[in-house]
């Protein structure tokens, strides 16, 4: 059983602070959930261009509020306390936070937590769920 607390976890190399936004990474790929499981603050006016190459993504907005759009589509949709956005097409998107918002994130296959954004607002993909084809 794993145990842990957020503000143990802020405190900690667990927490990622990057320009936008900060994330408490609470479960890991080391953890063998097969998931990894994120507390992320986005910035207020920030702008963050994402596209999940190698991961798929579901969010639940908590606190806060803002806007995410598809750029597949071109559409914009609101986001708010109590909404749920998934990329399950590995979809590259904006997110444009209007006020502070506090999410928590769910990612497969599980981060390391030692990924950062790459050019194309992707993490890489994990050198050893590559070889078995996983996030590919």
């Amino acid at each position: 059983m794993l145990i842990r607390s957020l503000q143990e976890t802020r405190a900690s190399d667990h927490n990622v602070v990057s320009e936008g936004w900060e994330s408490a990474r609470l479960l890991l790929k080391d953890d063998g959930m097969g998931f990894s499981m994120h507390v992320t603050t986005l910035y207020a006016g920030a702008e963050l261009k994402m596209h999940y190459q190698n991961h798929l993504e579901a969010v639940l907005v908590l606190k806060g509020d803002g806007t995410i759009e598809d750029l597949g589509t071109g559409e914009t949709h609101q986001l708010k306390a109590g909404s749920l956005y998934a990329l399950n097409e590995h979809d590259r998107h904006i997110l444009r936070p209007r006020t502070e918002m506090l999410t928590v994130c769910v990612f497969n296959p599980p981060v390391t937590g030692r990924e950062v954004h790459d050019e194309t607002g992707a993490y890489p993909a994990d050198p050893e769920l590559a070889k078995e084809g996983v996030g590919a």
